[in-house]
């Protein structure tokens, strides 16, 4: 019985196995024929377009004329030299001098009078080796020789060398982006072994507009090259090198059409190749270039009063708070008085010291550890620790709580969360004893937030800001006020979102979805990375108090009240190198905005970072306040044009 159980389970085994092998009869034959036959790929197809999310072409392929050789079964050299000359007779080519040594040997009988009786004895017994004796010939050709090749012979050289690179069946590029002229007059000639054929290229239909960010194409860098070939790729296939175009390389790329490769050289289709897949994004253009011009302005504006000396940049994201979609981002960096370069990519892998912004996330560790209680008045004070100056709000405040403390920014009632994470009660010049546990407490929090760590944005290359590596007091309560570590702007989108959505951290995406024609082959699902850790009372207490910020106070007018917003403003102290000498020697001020719109059902949100936007000097100055301007403009651009 044993017997026949065993017999029928591998009966049933052969079965399934004949079964998928019949299912997958199309994959398997083609891979039997390439392993029997030579094969050859066009040279390139085109890429999927890059689009926003209403269908504007953003990234599109330009169709290249190219001409190509290959060498067809009975050519002799002789019939290669002639195709040469006739293809020089048509076409505009950079001449290769490297190559006119060789070709001359050609015209010229092989350079055989060249060498000496006594050499060709040596090379007939086998003293001296071909490569040798060719050497001997180009070292006797004089200047004076190569003097009397034409124009036309030169060009003539350099195609010809063009035509015998890579194996004797592949196709070979002679030239590219040729005039439709010259394309027309050689499909008339039907020079035996040339073919015409169209290469893509990127074309970027809103000029330098998230050039960055889309990113660059070429070929394989060498140090990829393996994996690329495991993949099936070719050697000399383009690929996405950066930002999109490489993390979305898989749908992007195209199929090459397949020729096999006869007896005689000649081709025959064997499978059609096809256009890549289609990215479509989340970003809107409209909302994109109005954003690049909003920045561009205030930065000028700004650049007018006298102690901006050091503002250069600056950045902004507004998205979705919900889902975490990007409508639109932008870094502008001014070249001179009215020049401006595109930053966008800085967003993600550019960090600042951001200030008072994160100071929900230090309340809400101060909520977890419960060493804070909703409603509770303490008055607002200076902390002074053993050794170190006084630390202060920027003015006192009287009375604050967990609302007003963050509408109002009082730095005392972080510096108070912080000290009592440590398990010490505050003492007018007390010795704080801090250790690296400390630190993690707010780290941890800042972090479900995602303030210190990878959001998940869907770019190649994002870096999360500087740690610090210090465990003393006075930098824990740098902490709790944004002014010890540094993060990046996507990093503050993330936070802001996951504020506004009551706790749901999710990825920050560019990618709305990925199409072929019109079926949709990928969507983003808009997964939760993590949950706050605290109940929902605690984070509608956290949005209540940056609406309360917009309404009453540091963040009045930054969204303006008839959208009904609710944000955070971050003033930082930041010191630079003015005269590139290795020291910190200017002090300057950097501003940051986290808001969105409207507080209790968010539609919008945004970041606003601008770095060094003014110069903190011991005499009388002028703050710049142009985050504020920023962020209004805007906002209202979104709720009137959106």
């Amino acid at each position: 019985m044993k017997k026949y159980l065993i017999l029928s389970i591998i009966f049933s085994i052969l079965i399934i196995k004949l079964f998928l092998i019949s299912m997958n009869r199309d994959n398997y034959q083609e891979l039997l024929d390439k392993k029997i036959n030579n094969f050859v790929y066009s040279m390139s197809s085109p890429r999927g377009r890059i689009l926003d999310r209403n269908g504007n072409v953003l990234v599109d392929n330009k169709g290249i004329k190219c001409i190509y050789y290959t060498k067809l079964k009975g050519l002799s050299k002789k019939d290669e030299i002639d195709i040469a000359y006739s293809l020089a007779k048509i076409i505009d080519i950079d001449i290769n001098n490297n190559s006119l040594k060789e070709f001359y040997l050609l015209l010229n009988n092989n350079g055989d009078d060249l060498i000496k009786d006594n050499e060709w004895k040596l090379y007939e017994e086998r003293k001296i080796t071909k490569e040798e004796l060719k050497k001997l010939k180009e070292e006797r050709i004089k200047q004076i020789d190569l003097d009397k090749l034409t124009e036309l012979d030169k060009k003539s050289a350099t195609i010809y060398n063009l035509m015998q690179n890579g194996y004797s069946y592949d196709k070979k590029l002679i030239v590219k982006n040729i005039s439709d002229q010259e394309y027309s007059q050689i499909v008339d000639k039907n020079i035996p072994g040339i073919s015409e054929e169209l290469t893509w290229e990127r074309v970027y239909n809103y000029g330098d507009t998230l050039k960055d960010i889309f990113g660059s194409i070429g070929y394989i860098p060498k140090e990829e090259l393996d994996n690329y070939l495991e993949k099936g790729y070719q050697r000399n296939d383009i690929v996405g090198l950066s930002y999109l175009e490489k993390e979305y390389e898989d749908y992007l790329k195209g199929e090459k059409d397949i020729y096999l490769v006869n007896s005689d050289n000649t081709y025959t289709l064997y499978k059609e190749g096809r256009k890549g897949n289609d990215l479509v994004l989340a970003i809107d253009i409209n909302v994109q270039l109005e954003l690049e011009k909003i920045l561009q302005e205030n930065i000028l504006k700004a650049k007018e009063l006298k102690n901006t000396d050091y503002f250069k940049e600056a950045y902004t994201i507004v998205g979705n708070p919900l889902t975490g979609e990007i409508l639109a981002l932008s870094g502008q960096r001014l070249l001179d008085d009215k020049t401006f370069q595109s930053i966008n990519t800085n967003i993600v892998n550019t960090s600042y010291t951001v200030g008072s912004v994160v100071k929900m996330a230090t309340v809400s560790t101060g909520y977890k550890y419960k060493v804070i209680e909703m409603d509770k008045n303490i008055n607002d004070a200076c902390i002074k620790l053993y050794n170190i100056p006084l630390k202060c709000s920027y003015k006192s405040l009287g009375k604050i709580n967990d609302l007003t403390a963050i509408s109002k920014s009082s730095n005392y009632y972080q510096f108070m969360i912080a000290i009592n994470l440590t398990n010490n009660k505050y003492n007018y010049n007390m010795h704080l004893d801090v250790s690296e546990d400390d630190f993690n407490k707010l780290r941890n929090m800042y972090k479900d937030y995602g303030l210190g760590s990878l959001t998940g944005i869907d770019l190649p290359n994002e870096t999360i800001g500087i740690i610090g590596k210090s465990i003393k007091s006075d930098l824990l309560l740098n902490l709790s006020i944004g002014q010890y570590d540094t993060y990046t702007p996507i990093e503050l989108f993330q936070y802001v979102n996951t504020i506004a959505s009551l706790g749901e951290r999710r990825k920050p995406l560019l990618m709305h979805s990925i199409r072929d024609n019109n079926s949709i082959i990928k969507e983003n699902n808009y997964d939760i990375i993590n949950n706050i850790p605290l109940d929902e009372v605690y984070l509608k207490r956290l949005r209540e108090a940056m609406h309360l910020s917009i309404t009453s106070g540091t963040s009045r007018n930054y969204i303006k009240d008839i959208y009904n917003g609710a944000g955070k403003t971050g003033t930082s102290e930041t010191y630079i190198d003015s005269d590139n000498d290795g020291k910190m020697d200017v002090k300057t001020i950097s501003n940051a905005f986290v808001g969105f719109a409207p507080f209790d059902n968010p539609k919008y949100s945004i970041v606003v970072l601008t770095p060094n936007i003014y110069v903190e000097r011991d005499y009388d100055y002028q703050k710049v306040h142009y985050t504020k301007y920023i962020s209004n403009n805007i906002m209202q651009f979104l709720f009137e044009n959106t």
